[in-house]
């Protein structure tokens, strides 16, 4: 049950979307999670602050999944994210910050996990 949730200076097109949509679906994996359930937000145009000025490229990113990820997880999932943004927007990976949740309580389909 991950949630990607991305904050991203730029305003993408739809095929921009589609494609960062579904190269963090395969990238999904390294957390041992599957598109099947995964979630994704997109928030572009977004107004982001990095040492007191403003971003021209840059993007937040919030991991959310059901459960935890290993420490070496997280790190391999970032250089993914990373590379994503920076392959199909340019974005440099000094410009981008990940978070990770891991939940305990995750609710779907009218029930929690």
């Amino acid at each position: 049950m991950p949630f990607i949730d991305n904050k991203i200076t730029l305003r993408l097109t739809e095929e921009q979307k589609e494609r960062i949509k579904s190269r963090l679906g395969k990238a999904v994996s390294v957390l041992h999670k599957g598109e099947s359930y995964l979630m994704v937000g997109i928030d572009d145009g977004y107004d982001l602050y990095f040492a007191g000025k403003k971003l021209e490229q840059g993007a937040y990113v919030s991991v959310s999944l059901f459960g935890k990820a290993s420490a070496s997880d997280y790190e391999t999932m970032t250089g993914e994210i990373c590379r994503i943004l920076g392959e199909e927007l340019g974005i440099p990976g000094s410009a981008v910050y990940v978070t990770y949740h891991g939940l305990a309580d995750w609710g779907w389909n009218g029930s929690n996990f």
